[in-house]
């Protein structure tokens, strides 16, 4: 890789952004100095609304190959998929997955779809216009399709069906949320790492919620995972079990975790989110094909615990690129 020329592709943080727009850039710093420790000739692109012309000179400047780490344009998930198809069109070689992968990935309910076309548990899919099929006196949680790094989602994402609640459910429009059962259970956080030998799945994390109250919903909201101070924060804690973790149900997690690696042709890395009920049974929530790569994020926590260095794992994602 030594000499290679690469152009570090992200989502220019908009004016008075918030913590988790700003985190990109906590990535590229990071990504690069690792490029440049493998050698690599680095650059930098921010992507803006004028991503079709930006992403045109960059065709014209030819880079080796590019490092995605656009996760958003103009804070809107649902468009970060536009940068793998037109590097695609030019046939820029990029990292990460492939537009097809980021595109179903992105949709909570195209996920959800195939997920369970597959056979892979899924915590049920009703768009909030089927609010009449959820069962009164269930718990479920409400979650905005096309965002990912929880936003959107609070304690209040999570409630108890009545009938009366429903009326509040007319207000989502079923393009922009979904509601999913709620599983009342462990959370476990898999990322997947390519390989000359395949998809290796790294030491499962499991998020644990400390000093929740009875009854307080054990998510990772948007508080728990940006506002440094909130209880939420300070009380979700990330760790690795293990070999404290029941044998049958790390198996069940890595099989869940491979499958979806499969399933979503994805590539270079990715990080699968479960939850796992009161009898060991995971359920896929999200299927992240663009998870974050700063210092302190899940999968460099993984990463680390699997003793791998970052430069290594920089070398085994270039190894995967699409071209």
């Amino acid at each position: 890789m030594t000499g290679k020329r690469c152009c570090i592709l992200y989502n220019k943080p908009l004016e008075n952004a918030l913590p988790d727009e700003l985190d990109v850039l906590d990535q590229v710093d990071y990504v690069e100095k690792n490029l440049n420790d493998l050698g690599v000739i680095t650059y930098r692109k921010g992507i803006t609304a004028d991503f079709m012309n930006e992403v045109a000179e960059l065709a014209n400047d030819k880079p080796d190959f590019v490092f995605n780490l656009v996760e958003s344009i103009n804070n809107k998930g649902e468009l970060c998929y536009f940068i793998p198809a037109l590097l695609n069109m030019y046939l820029i070689p990029y990292s990460g997955n492939p537009v097809e992968a980021m595109f179903i990935t992105t949709s909570k309910t195209l996920t959800s779809q195939t997920l369970k076309k597959a056979g892979i548990k899924n915590p049920g899919g009703y768009l909030p216009s089927q609010y009449k099929q959820l069962i009164p006196g269930n718990r479920y949680i409400i979650k905005p399709v096309w965002e990912d790094g929880s936003t959107g989602i609070t304690g209040d994402s999570v409630f108890t069906f009545t009938p009366e609640f429903g009326k509040k459910l007319k207000s989502y429009k079923d393009s922009h949320w979904l509601i999913e059962d709620y599983i009342d259970g462990r959370e476990f956080n898999i990322s997947i790492l390519a390989s000359d030998n395949g998809p290796e799945v790294m030491p499962p994390a499991e998020m644990t919620f400390n000093n929740y109250e009875e009854g307080k919903p054990k998510i990772v909201d948007f508080r728990a995972k940006w506002e440094v101070g909130s209880f939420e924060y300070e009380n979700t804690i990330r760790h690795f079990p293990g070999e404290k973790l029941n044998p049958l149900l790390k198996k069940r997690i890595i099989d869940a975790a491979l499958q979806c690696w499969d399933v979503f042709g994805l590539r270079g890395y990715a990080r699968v989110d479960m939850r796992v009920d009161h009898n060991d049974n995971p359920y896929i929530i999200e299927v992240n094909a663009n998870p974050c790569l700063s210092p302190d994020s899940g999968v460099v926590a993984a990463i680390t615990a699997a003793g791998l260095p970052f430069t290594t794992v920089l070398s085994r994602i270039i190894n995967d690129i699409n071209i």
